[in-house]
Formats: C-alpha cells, sequence, structure tokens
C-alpha cells in the first residue's frame, strides 16, 4: 500500500536553512510526480513546489522561488526540499504527496486527485 514518511523539520532561527526529506513505499517513483504541501495550524495545506516523474520539470510558488529547491531520488524513492533563507511565514507543517500521471504547476496549484499522502514534518521559525 501508498505509504510515506517526512523528515528534518525542525527550530530554526530566521535566515536559516532545512533540508526536508520524504522516503515514499508501496509505489513506483517513476510514474508518479511528487510535491510539497504546508499549513499552519488549522489552516488546508497547499503545495509550494512539485517535480516530475523524471525531475526534470519543477514547479514553486512565488512564494518560495529563489529559497527552495526541489529534487529527487528515484533509486532511493525520496523526494526532497532545500530550504534556504527561512522565514517567520514559512512555519508549518510540511507533507510530501504524489499524483500519478499529474504536471508539476498543475498538482501544486490544485491539489486534487492525490495518489497518496506522507506523513509530514514539522518546521518551526522562530527567534
Amino acid at each position: 500500500s501508498f505509504g510515506a514518511r517526512g523528515a528534518g523539520g525542525g527550530l530554526v532561527q530566521p535566515g536559516g536553512s532545512l533540508r526536508l526529506s520524504c522516503v515514499g513505499s508501496g509505489f513506483s517513483s517513476e510514474e508518479y510526480t511528487l510535491g510539497w504541501f504546508r499549513g499552519g495550524p488549522g489552516k488546508e495545506l497547499k503545495g509550494i513546489s512539485c517535480i516530475s516523474p523524471n525531475g526534470y520539470a519543477t514547479y514553486y510558488q512565488d512564494s518560495v522561488k529563489g529559497r527552495f529547491t526541489i529534487d529527487r531520488d528515484n533509486t532511493k524513492n525520496t523526494v526532497y526540499l532545500q530550504m534556504n533563507s527561512l522565514k517567520p511565514e514559512d512555519a508549518a507543517l510540511y507533507v510530501c504527496a504524489a499524483q500519478r500521471g499529474g504536471i508539476p504547476q498543475t498538482m501544486c496549484d490544485y491539489a486534487n486527485g492525490m495518489s497518496g499522502w506522507g506523513k509530514g514534518t514539522l518546521v518551526t521559525v522562530s527567534s
């Protein structure tokens, strides 16, 4: 069955960096678009970055462009999110997701028809 678990979150100061990872299981990585979604307390998850099955196409929401980088290693069934220049507004629960046959921008913007959601990792940005 589909499963995934995020890791790498924690407490950082504004301007700091974190690298998140999410390891999936129960599906073939090369057939799925992957993405990272986030949401604050009591708020719905929204897509911030998504990546095509082969890793060649990526999409970023404007709020994280130039600061975050998504990549993947299909041999490890893992997707990563490198987060730099973190701001207090970035604090949230970060959750990875998979979508079969999805386009990165569409996956991030609409977040429907997901094949599965992973267990999130919490990021806190504070002085």
